[in-house]
């Protein structure tokens, strides 16, 4: 079980040390008002999330911390970047904001669902190639694109100039009535696209649709282990998850 130092800690952004001072104080005060001054209690999980007031402020002891966010064009997904803003910048003021760590990425160019999380092993759990978990786009071409031929199962079967299979479970063309609030057609599209991989490999949506014979002007993540970007969820905000895709607590 964790200790409450710990998620104090963890939850503060701040070192143990300081952690200690806190208690040492009473600044530290429990659901019911008494005051917490040893920071070896133990928390059990079935008690997270552990509400306590910290110098008057009510806060919300989590184990971990598990985000959606809508990011957008013209953001990169690393946590720091000379050039350009980062994604991990736009969700400053989130819990635990110090450890997230974005579940995969997407390009400078891309838009759509990030999810971020605390708990590491989730993060290996949802990327992966060998879990095969599937992430949809919506995709404004600039022209059509030429069939891929099919394989025994029906689904579409492609290799890429570097010899890759990408492992496609969905390749059609994309009704305007279906499209995605996130997914603005640029200027100069011919076509509009969903398709859906089991595979996460570096600009494979755009080496997938270059071989055949069309060029992806804008692309969009609108789904991640069947969680859906949600409409309503502005570019560059971000939602709390309770859990993630699979039961991660």
């Amino acid at each position: 079980m964790p200790r409450l130092d710990q998620l104090l800690a963890r939850n503060l952004g701040q070192s143990r040390r300081e952690v200690t001072r806190l208690l040492r104080r009473g600044a530290v005060a429990g659901p019911g008002g008494e005051r917490l001054r040893d920071g070896r209690l133990a928390i059990a999980t079935t008690q997270l999330p552990f509400e306590v007031e910290v110098s008057g402020v009510v806060l919300q002891l989590r184990l971990h911390v598990h985000l959606i966010q809508h990011k957008p064009v013209g953001v990169v997904t690393s946590r720091n970047d000379d050039r350009h803003p980062t994604a991990w910048g736009l969700l400053e003021g989130a819990p635990m904001h110090a450890e997230l760590r974005a579940i995969g990425r997407l390009d400078l160019d891309a838009a759509g669902l990030l999810l971020w999380t605390t708990d590491t092993p989730q993060v290996h759990a949802l990327t992966h190639p060998n879990r095969a978990v599937p992430r949809s786009y919506q995709v404004a071409l600039a022209r059509p694109w030429t069939p891929a031929p099919l394989g025994p199962t029906g689904s579409p079967e492609l290799r890429l100039a570097d010899g890759s299979r990408p492992r496609i479970t969905e390749l059609g063309p994309l009704l305007e009535r279906d499209l995605h609030p996130a997914l603005q057609p640029p200027p100069g599209t011919g076509a509009l696209a969903q398709i859906t991989l089991l595979d996460g490999a570096y600009h494979e949506v755009k080496r997938i649709f270059a071989a055949l014979d069309s060029h992806v002007l804008l692309l969009v993540r609108v789904a991640h282990a069947g969680l859906w970007l949600p409409e309503t969820l502005e570019a560059g905000a971000w939602r709390e998850l309770t859990s993630l895709p699979g039961g991660g607590p």
